[in-house]
């Protein structure tokens, strides 16, 4: 099942799609949000689907895609969780998953433009997969047990601002990480069953040139693994994301610039869809 948001920034509608066909779900939920993953609401939808109660959106191609989840809790994110990436970013890959979180504010649509923040010269781009909890998780017994807990898989593009991140840090990296926007999601939410989510190809490019170029299967701690430990520090709670780190070929590697404006990036991975981000130069509210 691959649910999604379609319509102009903070007028989305709730929709899924099935096949070649975009059904409306405001008949079933008003948003995806955490009341919906809180009311089974994967299963009213199942249920909706079998009974043909649906409409279709006929101009669903015409319209926006929005971020397929609003109001999320927490966004907690997993650093250097694949070695090359960790090599390259000048660390030694670690022994027990790197934690920071990131602001609700970050997340946008999959094609919405991304804002170079003011007096940033060093905007990175970072192909991730994303999870989406929905069902509550704490002090898990097993990593077994995590999957359960799963509502989807959504491409994410953890977006950086590295000297933000880094030099003038204090020691954290949220502050290169929670700018309006640095969080783009989707096009959909992808349910547990139709993916094999420990062998997806990720993949970004920038102006139409490859950047990054690896499989999930490469991660350190794996999706399990991940949200396991996260549940031993913290609650996570129906409709949070986490976003599971991202493989070499970011511009904090030195071998690429970093993002200008007028830059196009692109991120794909396997099942899970295709981001296109137009990058624009920070302008002041008037």
């Amino acid at each position: 099942m691959r649910l999604s948001r379609l319509g102009p920034l903070g007028h989305e509608i709730p929709v899924v799609i099935q096949d070649d066909a975009t059904f409306d779900l405001t008949s079933v939920t008003d948003d995806l949000d955490a009341t919906f993953w809180e009311t089974d609401g994967i299963d009213r939808v199942r249920s909706a689907l079998e009974e043909g109660t649906l409409p279709l959106v006929p101009d669903a191609d015409s319209r926006r895609t929005g971020a397929p989840l609003t109001k999320p809790g927490t966004i907690v994110c997993v650093g250097m969780n694949y070695a090359a990436h960790a090599a390259e970013s000048g660390s030694e890959p670690p022994e027990i998953p790197v934690i920071f979180f990131k602001a609700a504010n970050t997340i946008a649509g999959p094609n919405d433009p991304v804002t170079i923040p003011r007096g940033s010269t060093k905007t990175d781009w970072e192909v991730e997969l994303g999870i989406v909890i929905g069902r509550r998780a704490s002090y898990l017994d097993s990593a077994e047990e995590s999957i359960d807990h799963v509502a989807g898989f959504v491409v994410a593009n953890d977006l950086s601002e590295r000297a933000f991140q880094l030099e003038v840090s204090g020691g954290q990296w949220s502050k290169g990480k929670i700018a309006p926007g640095f969080s783009p999601l989707g096009p959909w939410i992808v349910t547990p069953d139709e993916v094999e989510h420990q062998n997806l190809r990720l993949r970004s490019w920038v102006n139409g040139e490859i950047r990054q170029d690896s499989t999930t299967a490469d991660q350190i701690f794996d999706v399990a693994t991940v949200i396991h430990h996260l549940s031993q520090y913290m609650v996570l709670d129906p409709g949070d994301v986490i976003l599971t780190g991202t493989p070499e070929g970011v511009a904090l590697s030195g071998r690429f610039p970093y993002l200008a404006p007028g830059d196009v990036v692109e991120l794909e991975i396997e099942g899970l869809g295709r981001q296109r981000q137009d990058v624009v130069a920070y302008e002041a509210l008037r």
